[in-house]
């Protein structure tokens, strides 16, 4: 029996891809421009384009496969994920380049500005994590739009008021996508998730393609942590610091997860859960400290409290978030991005604190560090809070109850037809 909503999606989805992206033709027609400079091309080209794929394929199989855990919900999770990127790519090459745009009239794009847009669509993604499978793919357009936007406000406003630097900016893509995703979530909370959904589970071949994901993410990380290193520092050798160090934190992460999550478990099995999520806490938790670790224990020590920190979060904060806070955070993604996000900003402070000269220093930075934290978390949770409400409206058709987590209310199924 088709669904309630699929017909209706019709006069919604198209009209919606249709508008945004011939607006889009429109602004690169008129305002966008590729960098003319060949010997700058070529240094990019050198410089870049590896890790532009590294962060590609992350964005892309990483996201997309890892989206795939669910037993009914694969197609949507690795279908949506790729046209959420598709989209959001070029809406964040846009808004990146707006402050371009005023003072040369023009944007220009090279290799850098494509990875600070797969970055910042990353952090859209992990948004959408905390929503999957109890939205339509209007709503992940909407929100990948609207959360981008505040992301890349945000970096403006850290960066032009806090003088915060740019790399550090970008790298608060967890936080910023973890704390809009769960008020997300609690304004779309559906009464009756307490329990869990009858296609909320994993089976399998789901749990395979979701592995995957898991790899592909694992095993680019070092990339992703590095690739805009030498924007701020010029000496190449912090960003082979921060491939060595992303790489330490995620395989002290891998085994940490795995020994908690054994634990924690009251029949003393692995989780799945775990495995795919938790392992990936130390190059989160790296990440957003990268720009003070300088030895290799220090990395090893973030792998190991962040992997601890998303191990129980998962077993223990997300049942607490849903029961006591009515927020049904489907990825984990306050375990899994949120909290080793600001275990590394507060490693951040602590390093910078103790490499500082003297206490006004010391001071002053921990002041502006907490600023920072402060106007990223309000400024993520409250266009969260207005996503979720403007989402909440009947006129984008929002998927029953009995219709989430189902690929079947959004894919045609030949096969299925022709039993019928």
């Amino acid at each position: 029996m088709a669904p309630q909503y699929a017909q209706s999606l019709r006069f919604r989805l198209p009209p919606l891809l249709f508008f945004l992206q011939t607006g889009f033709i429109v602004v690169f027609i008129v305002y966008v421009d590729i960098e003319q400079n060949v010997q700058t091309k070529q240094h990019a080209f050198n410089n870049y384009y590896s890790e532009f794929q590294d962060v590609h394929v992350m964005v892309i199989l990483g996201f997309g496969f890892l989206a795939t855990f669910l037993v009914r919900y694969s197609f949507s999770g690795a279908g949506f994920t790729l046209l959420v990127v598709a989209m959001a790519v070029q809406w964040a090459v846009i808004l990146n380049g707006v402050e371009s745009m005023y003072h040369r009239g023009n944007i220009l794009i090279n290799m850098r500005s494509l990875v600070v847009a797969e970055m910042c669509t990353a952090s859209s993604l992990i948004a959408i994590g905390a929503v999957l499978g109890k939205t339509n793919p209007v709503h992940l357009l909407l929100i990948a739009l609207l959360e981008i936007s505040g992301f890349v406000l945000n970096g403006w406003l850290l960066q032009t008021f806090v003088k915060v630097q740019f790399l550090n900016t970008i790298m608060l893509l967890h936080i910023f996508g973890a704390f809009f995703g769960l008020m997300l979530s609690w304004v779309l909370y559906r009464q009756g998730s307490e329990q869990q959904h009858e296609k909320e589970k994993i089976d399998r071949k789901t749990g395979l393609f979701s592995v995957m994901g898991t790899l592909f993410l694992w095993m680019f990380w070092p990339s992703f942590n590095s690739v805009l290193v030498e924007v701020d520092h010029l000496d190449r050798g912090r960003s082979l610091r921060a491939v060595y160090s992303t790489y330490l934190a995620l395989a002290v992460s891998a085994v940490t997860a795995a020994g908690f999550s054994v634990l924690t478990s009251p029949q003393g099995k692995l989780n799945l859960f775990h495995i795919q999520r938790c392992t990936l806490a130390g190059g989160v938790a790296i990440g957003v400290a990268m720009s003070a670790v300088h030895l290799p224990w220090v990395a090893t020590a973030i792998g190991f409290a962040a992997a601890l920190i998303s191990t129980l979060g998962s077993r223990y904060i997300k049942p607490i978030m849903l029961f006591a806070f009515e927020c049904h955070d489907t990825c984990g993604v306050l375990s899994v991005h949120g909290l080793p996000g600001i275990l590394g900003w507060m490693v951040q402070l602590l390093l910078q604190i103790a490499d500082s000269d003297d206490l006004t220093t010391a001071v002053r930075f921990a002041v502006f560090h907490i600023c920072t934290l402060l106007i990223t978390l309000s400024l993520s949770m409250s266009l969260g809070l207005i996503t979720g409400f403007l989402l909440k409206c009947h006129f984008w058709r929002p998927p029953q109850n009995k219709k989430c987590f189902d690929d079947q209310a959004f894919w045609e199924f030949p096969h299925q037809a022709g039993k019928r």
